[in-house]
């Protein structure tokens, strides 16, 4: 009971961190402007000069709730495919979703296909975020082919993981080939980024969220069961095959748009679920799911806060943030555990 009250209060404390933190993410950036001044602007008041609004409400309010969702939507993701395919390095990419949105990319920017410099109702951001749907939904169409043949989840995921090398192959040999200038333009979508976002691309991207949300507590049950085997979940009646059809699909929607609009972001689909069990201790999807989108949300605004250097006009690379955070934080809880085997159950 105890357990139980500690998680509760524990859920209960998330929501006002990620209130606190997300006041201070647009409170930061290289413009300095007074805390009373952003408290009144994101509050409707008078007072604050026109540019300190624009700032605000057209650049970093669309960022930091484009963290919001971005730490969600692959925190949940990194979620599912770790309980699907019970292993602990399994994250919202394993299926070759990333990998297929990249060659979209990669075919969009780099065979000879000029965008950049069009400008016009930020065109250039919707076709590469068409590219990256595109590549990514064509891999997730071939994944659920494969999903409704096979009959256990390690064949999946191998057959996903040589998907994502063979998309990697063929965007090896688009660079290969590429001038300098297209490389460099394709390097830099593949830092990733939050800034780039503006309302009507936030809006798409929340309601995704949602979508994946709602089918994450539609899915429960199956989750909890696939926790323990396949075996044991069809003892108990469940449809495995079509569990695992719903889940894919969940999974891909979240990662595929999230790297859509923002690029590949690295480890907080990996890390956030393992850092979740661990402060919950349990692994209850019930608890989990509304627990690791809030940590997720709270891992990402703090990245993109060290990401933008206060007082900088320097930004430094989301994915390159990510992961120095998230590679020690899975380091030190394969270590504390003392087994991989056992990093992603509570």
């Amino acid at each position: 009971m105890n357990n139980n009250n500690y998680k509760i209060k524990l859920l209960l404390w998330l929501p006002l961190a990620i209130l606190l933190l997300f006041i201070l993410n647009i409170s930061l950036g290289s413009i300095t402007i007074p805390f009373s001044d952003v408290l009144s602007i994101i509050s409707g008041g008078e007072g604050a000069s026109e540019s300190w609004k624009n700032i605000i409400i057209n650049f970093r309010l669309p960022k930091a709730l484009a963290a919001l969702v971005v730490g969600a939507g692959l925190s949940i993701s990194g979620l599912q495919m770790q309980t699907l395919f019970r292993n602990p390095l399994a994250g919202p990419f394993v299926l070759g979703i990333s990998s297929g949105a990249s060659l979209g990319v990669a075919l969009l920017l780099l065979a000879g296909v000029s965008v950049y410099g069009v400008g016009l109702f930020n065109f250039t951001n919707w076709l590469v975020a068409i590219a990256a749907s595109t590549g990514s939904g064509l891999v997730l169409i071939l994944v659920m082919i494969v999903s409704l043949r096979v009959r256990d989840s390690m064949t999946l995921l191998i057959i996903g993981l040589m998907f994502g090398s063979l998309t990697g192959a063929v965007v090896s040999i688009l660079q290969y080939f590429s001038t300098g200038e297209e490389v460099q333009v394709y390097l830099f979508w593949t830092f990733g980024s939050l800034g780039g976002l503006n309302w009507s691309e936030v809006l798409i991207l929340s309601i995704i969220l949602l979508v994946g949300i709602v089918m994450n507590f539609v899915l429960i049950k199956p989750l909890n069961a696939l926790l323990l085997s396949e075996n044991y979940a069809k003892s108990l009646g469940l449809n495995v095959k079509q569990a695992r059809f719903l889940i894919i699909l969940s999974t891909s929607l979240l990662a595929g748009s999230i790297t859509a609009f923002c690029g590949p972001i690295a480890f907080i689909g990996l890390a956030v679920p393992h850092l979740t069990r661990l402060l919950f201790n349990t692994s209850d999807h019930k608890i989990l799911i509304p627990a690791v989108a809030m940590t997720g949300a709270i891992i990402m605004l703090v990245c993109d806060m060290v990401a933008q250097l206060p007082g900088s006009d320097m930004i430094l690379p989301i994915n390159a943030i990510t992961s120095l955070l998230g590679a020690p934080v899975v380091i030190w809880i394969i270590l504390r555990r003392g087994s991989m085997k056992n990093t992603f159950v509570g």
